[in-house]
């Protein structure tokens, strides 16, 4: 820092850091020598005004050179305070500030795409309202449905493909097919549940009940039907499922503590289960509980009354399509 006089601009102090970035070229101690940069009629005029005068100039000090930003400042009776910083130093914690900013931003983004991330492997996991319970709750309370739908899946001659086939081409293949199902039961607002294999479950009715819980998963069941068949039309490798269908109390609720994993319990889903058992290749089997609350939109064809396993003499019916369309 440095003390001048106004208008002959000779200097009355300076400090040693001033006067080692601003050494007098001459023995007169002048401002002006000491700051051949200084524009006099520009800085005249705003000192005049009340105005601070800016402006930065170079120096070499230490054999290097830095970028100095000096300022004019008018003080009362007709000095000049003149204030002169490493504006290299200033720059560079700017620059440090901002790549901190930037990698801030950059850690925010990260860490939002980490948590989009993790929502779509736990909603892999469980229905989106159970995660949210958890998210609130850091717990989900097992829940009893009075009535809701499942829906049962598997292939024929599965094991025997398993062994015959690339590993990696099948699983390709059932991945592909899987995600397939998963687009259909979201379209007809089903839940999948799980897959073990190259079984495939899925409920309506829960964990967000729906009046329409058997219809949907009927129009879904179809909708996968069709889907194998039309894929079995341009593929050498030929998929044949049998599907169980079956509507009930049912239970849900998170299980496991270290991998734990939405599931759903109940008569529902070991009826669907051994319907599935029970129908031929590229069948739909379903209970008389669902095909009475189908009515007429979707047309059932009665089938013996079977001995199943968990429930005795049981009415079985085949689901044939909507308005009676053979499949």
């Amino acid at each position: 820092m440095a003390l001048a006089i106004r208008g002959s601009w000779t200097i009355l102090l300076a400090n040693e850091l001033f006067s080692r970035w601003f050494a007098p070229a001459t023995g007169d101690d002048n401002l002006l020598t000491r700051l051949p940069e200084l524009d006099v009629v520009v800085a005249q005029r705003r000192l005049s005004e009340g105005s601070r005068y800016e402006l930065n100039v170079e120096r070499r000090v230490k054999g290097r050179t830095v970028v100095l930003e000096v300022v004019l400042i008018a003080v009362s009776d007709g000095r000049i305070q003149i204030e002169a910083r490493d504006d290299q130093k200033r720059r560079r914690a700017e620059y440090m500030l901002d790549s901190y900013a930037r990698m801030a931003e950059k850690n925010l983004r990260d860490l939002e795409q980490e948590k989009a991330r993790v929502e779509r492997l736990l909603l892999n996991l469980m229905p989106r309202a159970v995660l949210q319970e958890m998210r609130e709750f850091g717990t989900v309370s097992p829940q009893r449905f009075a009535t809701a739908t499942a829906l049962m899946l598997d292939f024929v001659d599965f094991s025997e493909m398993a062994v015959a086939r690339d590993p990696a081409a099948l699983v390709a293949e059932l991945n592909d097919i899987f995600s397939a199902f998963d687009r259909i039961s979201e379209m007809f607002g089903c839940e999948r549940i799980k897959t073990n294999g190259d079984s495939y479950m899925a409920v309506c009715g829960l964990p967000e009940p729906a009046d329409d819980h058997a219809a949907n998963v009927a129009h879904a069941a179809l909708r996968m039907r069709g889907y194998i068949d039309r894929r079995n039309r341009s593929n050498s490798n030929q998929w044949r499922c049998r599907i169980g269908i079956a509507s009930g109390p049912l239970v849900g609720s998170i299980v496991g503590v270290n991998k734990y994993v939405y599931d759903v319990f109940g008569p529902a889903v070991n009826l669907a289960a051994r319907l599935e058992k029970l129908a031929a290749p590229m069948e739909i089997l379903v209970s008389q509980a669902t095909a009475d609350q189908l009515g007429s939109a979707l047309v059932c064809a009665s089938r013996d009354v079977c001995t199943v396993k968990g429930f005795g003499s049981t009415r079985i019916f085949e689901l044939l399509g909507p308005g009676g369309t053979p499949r």
